[in-house]
């Protein structure tokens, strides 16, 4: 569970809204110096203090910063106070003792609760701070993907998956554990020049051609061997270390418009969505507005034959014999089919505008629940 996960379950218990923000140790020191005569005050996951009527607990510390649960101080009795005190030392003791006996994976977990604090903040530009650098590694270029599961993980989850992971790229990557059931992969980018002294036919593969199939090759392997139905999105290499945030942001991104767009489909490429992002940004009431206008002419695209048809047609780059011999159908056959499309809506998909304006037709019909 993220801490912004945890807080929101603590305003409903308290019954108010709470803040939760990142402050120097310096700060804190000078805020709580000058409101107490206790100089023993340290600023530790669990310490309190009240701080112009407000009460504020260190809920994480790394170094020189702190996150700080802020609590009205009307809202909250001294009894909850300690016992809040209590389950925030409890939880970081419980986290050390999974972790014991295994530095990088409690730098990993560490690092994700800096993630997606950052990134729950709106610190798109954050950089990671040297001591969560993993050694230095998040410094290399490394290829980023996020993992997320349908279902809630068993207790057990990390160590089995980190281990598949392992077995699948044949060397160490980097798991990092964000929410509950969501993962951010970093692999090395020498996985994507393996291939390079293999012989060949033809061109050689793409990064992306290269990405998708190292991603589907991951999924497939993650869906029969882990816990099931997963999502999984990748994007371009990137340098860890100074883009962690942003690109957490773009992956998540991409899964959602990939969910959304794009349903029954697990695997979620970046560069493949860029007009659903450009879609997703136009408010519904004109996405629905806009169908009723097109669909007015004839409903034709939405007849399951031409709508299978049409997906296969623009997956296949609007090649007619590829998507004749995908569909198991006659070239004619084909031809007859477009044609028809062309009669009853004056789109002719084989036309580049057309073939446009098909597509965006077909991508609004999946999100606005036409019927």
């Amino acid at each position: 569970m993220s801490k912004m996960e945890w807080k929101d379950q603590l305003e409903k218990i308290l019954g108010c809204t709470t803040r939760l923000f990142q402050i120097k140790t310096s700060e804190w020191e000078d805020q709580v110096g000058s409101l107490s005569a206790d100089p023993a005050i340290s600023p530790r996951p669990g310490n309190s203090a009240v701080v112009n009527n407000k009460l504020w607990i260190v809920v994480f510390s790394e170094r020189r910063n702190l996150q700080v649960l802020e609590i009205p101080r009307e809202q909250i009795t001294e009894r909850e106070e300690a016992l809040l005190g209590w389950t925030i030392v409890h939880l970081k003791q419980t986290r050390q003792e999974v972790n014991k006996g295994n530095e990088a994976g409690a730098q990993l977990a560490e690092l994700g609760e800096w993630i997606q604090f950052e990134f729950d903040s709106g610190s798109k530009g954050a950089i990671v701070p040297d001591h969560l650098t993993i050694g230095g590694k998040l410094f290399s270029e490394m290829v980023p993907f996020l993992l997320v599961s349908e279902h809630v993980p068993p207790s057990n989850t990390y160590s089995e998956l980190e281990k598949l992971l392992n077995s699948f790229f044949e060397e160490d990557v980097l798991l990092i554990p964000l929410k509950t059931q969501e993962w951010l992969i970093l692999a090395p980018v020498s996985l994507l020049s393996e291939g390079d002294n293999e012989e060949r036919e033809g061109e050689e593969e793409t990064v992306e051609e290269m990405l998708f199939s190292i991603c589907s090759g991951l999924h497939g392997m993650l869906a029969s061997e882990w816990i099931g139905e997963c999502h999984l999105a990748v994007s371009h290499p990137v340098i860890p270390a100074t883009s962690i945030i942003e690109t957490l942001s773009l992956l998540q991104e991409t899964v959602y418009l990939g969910r959304k767009f794009h349903i029954g489909e697990n695997i979620h490429l970046s560069w493949l969505l860029h007009l659903e992002r450009l879609l997703n940004s136009i408010p519904e009431a004109q996405r629905a507005l806009y169908m009723e206008q097109m669909l007015n002419r004839s409903d034709v695209i939405i007849e399951p034959e031409i709508l299978m048809t049409l997906e296969t047609f623009f997956g296949l780059d609007c090649n007619v014999s590829e998507t004749a011999k995908k569909l198991y159908i006659h070239r004619n056959t084909l031809l007859y089919r477009l044609d028809k499309l062309k009669q009853e809506t004056g789109l002719d998909v084989r036309v580049f505008s057309d073939a446009v304006l098909v597509k965006i037709i077909l991508l609004l019909y999946k999100v606005t629940k036409r019927r």
